[in-house]
């Protein structure tokens, strides 16, 4: 059996061409703090620290549409909600989950992340 302790890192991809949006997009719209990333992996990329986990952004040519993504737990869905919109986010709703409220966007790169926040 697998013991796990925790997630440490989620990776999603841009095109080549769009890694430094993707990192002003993290960084300025989304609000990550950017982590030191070590030069040993060959090919540029960024990191950032999410909560307890980071996200790591590498290149790769665009893939189609799927329902691949990844989720964040957020304190307040209603102002992270506003805050995407102030920026152009558009903010999609998804189908009720008991216990949680959620919604989805699309990154400018085709990446769809959720954020969601529980309810009791």
């Amino acid at each position: 059996m697998i013991e796990f302790t925790r997630t440490d890192h989620v990776n999603i991809c841009v095109p080549p061409e769009k890694l430094e949006e993707a990192r002003l997009f993290y960084r300025d719209v989304i609000g990550l703090p950017e982590k030191y990333r070590p030069d040993v992996f060959g090919a540029p990329g960024y990191w950032f620290q999410v909560a307890d986990i980071e996200l790591h952004i590498g290149i790769e040519p665009p893939k189609p549409q799927s329902i691949r993504h990844i989720a964040f737990e957020v304190k307040n869905l209603d102002a992270a909600a506003k805050h995407l919109e102030k920026h152009n986010v558009q903010v999609l709703q998804e189908a009720v989950i008991p216990g949680r409220n959620r919604f989805s966007f699309h990154d400018p790169f085709g990446n769809r992340v959720e954020l969601l926040q529980y309810i009791d």
